[in-house]
């Protein structure tokens, strides 16, 4: 089943500069090959169920690894059987009716 995600990887435990743990997680989501876009408080990412949650995991194996003691993720995720919809999809039908 196809899904778009909303994440936000949070790091608990190792101070106030996150950025590199951002840099780390979108890499992992990059290497899985989903369709990823970065905004300025999370990752809208754009897959396969398994795939999507696969890289979710892993986000948090990687984090730990460098040094995290803890990890906190806060997901939104959206599905639709009617039709395929992309991100691209989803922010053309808005921006379609701002314009007007």
């Amino acid at each position: 089943m196809k899904v778009i995600a909303d994440i936000s990887v949070v790091p608990i435990g190792v101070g106030v500069a996150l950025s590199k743990y951002v840099a780390a997680c979108e890499k992992v989501l990059e290497d899985a090959g989903l369709e990823i876009r970065l905004h300025a408080y999370g990752t809208n990412i754009e897959g396969e169920w398994d795939d999507v949650f696969a890289a979710i995991k892993r986000c948090h194996e990687v984090v730990h690894e460098m040094g995290a003691p803890r990890v906190s993720t806060v997901i939104k995720v959206g599905t639709r059987t009617d039709r395929p919809q992309t991100m691209d999809d989803k922010v053309r039908s808005v921006e379609s009716k701002v314009s007007k």
